[in-house]
């Protein structure tokens, strides 16, 4: 166990160095996958030095190695290559640096990246990074476009020639940046970070021709779907490319199958919503003419029905039958007192045919006794009644007359 260090006993360089290089020797030979970049091999070289790099982070390794190992490899490595080394981690104890040396170097198989993919896939599908309720909606005429794409491609013509075709005032922030080879995940992370956080971008467009598997590896790496799915803006992944589809289509917001057919999701098309917009103003106008006249129709109906033809009719109508009613009324009350009338003199006939009057006015009289107690007169039915002296009233047909009886005389 080395002394602890102190400003008073320090370590010198060189065996800072030396002890490192222990260290790092200890870990023996490794396989170490990565993307190479900066490939430097002349054939004049004993040694070739390459850099091998994550490509999913700013991580990087210097690899030394045979330059006969590099050109006995099937094909000519370049940058952007997919590649597993084995070799042993080297420290250079003289300038302080680290390396791999490397004696074995073989390519990444397709197969054996699809199936990396097809685990990455189900990771994140099983994270719910691929859920459809994460899917942000896209605008319906965006203000600001951004676009990511590479630099002079026939990705960024087709979307800004088709963008602007179908709506010539639209927008585009357009940042091109590597989209296959070691440094384009950073640069398409990089350029994705800076379109989100610009307010005046709605939507944002990742696009690229197509290409092989190989090309297309940065649209599947971890860290780019990790930052598509912590994006606040809406992304649409615009990789043209069949059959197989980078993890990108599936965290994205949207899916287009070509460059141009974002363009078409993206920016709507004017002539088309013209269009859309004078067929329903056609359509409105119609309903509208229809509905007035139809109501038209109902009114006319309406003021056809004599009631409100003739306000007044109804009235007169019940004038009308008032009137007669009334005139019928005064008919039947006209009867009803002619026959009473009528029932009223045969009755007084009767009465003055049976009634005393009719009796005196033939010469008969009535003989009243006059009581001397001053008591109502009585009719002197016998002779018992008047006897002589007795006061008497004798009433005939159009008077009457007093006298006094003389005597009374009865009959047999």
């Amino acid at each position: 166990m080395s002394a602890a260090t102190t400003p008073d006993n320090p370590w010198p360089v060189r065996e800072v160095n030396a002890k490192v290089k222990s260290w790092i020797e200890k870990l023996g030979h490794i396989w170490v996958e990565g993307q190479l970049t900066q490939v430097n091999v002349k054939p004049t070289w004993k040694l070739s030095y390459l850099t091998l790099r994550d490509p999913e982070a700013e991580a990087s390794v210097q690899i030394t190695c045979p330059t006969s190992l590099i050109q006995a490899f099937p094909t000519q490595l370049k940058d952007g290559d997919r590649v597993v080394v084995y070799g042993k981690p080297a420290f250079y104890a003289g300038r302080g640096s680290f390396s791999l040396w490397v004696t074995d170097i073989r390519a990444v198989g397709v197969g054996e990246l699809l199936a990396r993919i097809e685990r990455l896939r189900a990771q994140l599908a099983s994270e719910g990074l691929f859920d459809v309720s994460r899917k942000k909606p896209l605008p319906f005429l965006p203000n600001k476009i951004g676009l990511i794409t590479g630099r002079g491609s026939a990705a960024e013509r087709d979307v800004l020639a088709v963008a602007e075709g179908r709506w010539p005032e639209v927008r585009f922030e357009v940042i091109n940046t590597a989209v296959q080879g070691a440094s384009a995940v950073t640069e398409i992370i990089a350029a994705l970070e800076q379109l989100d956080a610009n307010p005046e971008v709605d939507v944002i467009i990742i696009a690229r021709g197509g290409g092989s598997v190989e090309d297309l590896l940065p649209f599947s790496e971890e860290a780019l779907q990790r930052a598509v799915a912590a994006a606040s803006t809406p992304v649409v992944s615009a990789i043209g490319h069949e059959p197989d589809n980078p993890v990108l289509d599936n965290v994205a917001d949207l899916r287009a199958a070509t460059p141009t057919d974002a363009a078409k999701r993206v920016v709507p098309d004017v002539a088309a919503e013209r269009a859309l917009i004078s067929e329903l103003r056609s359509r409105s106008r119609a309903a509208l003419r229809g509905w007035v006249e139809r109501e038209q129709r109902g009114l006319a109906q309406l003021r056809s029905r004599p009631v409100l033809a003739n306000p007044y009719s109804p009235i007169q109508q019940r004038s009308e039958e008032l009137q007669r009613a009334l005139k019928y009324m005064r008919r039947e009350i006209q009867m009803l007192l002619s026959a009473a009338k009528a029932e009223s003199m045969a009755l007084r006939a009767q009465i003055s045919t049976l009634g005393p009057a009719a009796t005196l006015a033939r010469g008969y009289a009535v003989v009243q006794v006059v009581p001397r107690d001053g008591s109502a007169p009585a009719v002197v039915t016998t002779v018992e009644q008047s006897p002589p002296g007795s006061q008497l009233r004798i009433r005939v047909g159009d008077g009457s007359i007093t006298a006094a009886a003389m005597g009374n005389q009865k009959l047999n």
